[in-house]
C-alpha cells in the first residue's frame, strides 16, 4: 500500500508462478480504496484493442481523478509490444 500511495508510485511484482502477486496486488488496490483495471485477453485480442484497453483507463483515471491500477500479468501478454 505504501508504494502504490506515493505520488506517482507504481510497483512491478516478480516471483515464482503461484507466489500471490496477483493477490497482493488486489488487496493492496482494496485497501487502499483504488479503482482496479485488469484486461481480459482472448485469441482475438489485438493491438487494437490493447490500444483501446489503455485509452479506456487512462480516460477513466483522468477524468474521475480517482487513483487507479492496473494490473497485467505475464500470461495476458500476447505481443511484445504490450
Amino acid at each position: 500500500i505504501r508504494i502504490i500511495r506515493q505520488p506517482y508510485g507504481n510497483a512491478l511484482l516478480v516471483g515464482v508462478g503461484g507466489s500471490g502477486r496477483q493477490s497482493v496486488t488486489k488487496l493492496a488496490t482494496f485497501m487502499a480504496d483504488y479503482d482496479l483495471f485488469q484486461i481480459e485477453v482472448s485469441s482475438a485480442y489485438t493491438m487494437v484493442e490493447w490500444r483501446d484497453d489503455l485509452k479506456l483507463v487512462l480516460r477513466r483515471a483522468g477524468e474521475s481523478n480517482k487513483p487507479t491500477t492496473f494490473l497485467l500479468t505475464d500470461t495476458q501478454i500476447k505481443y511484445e509490444a504490450f
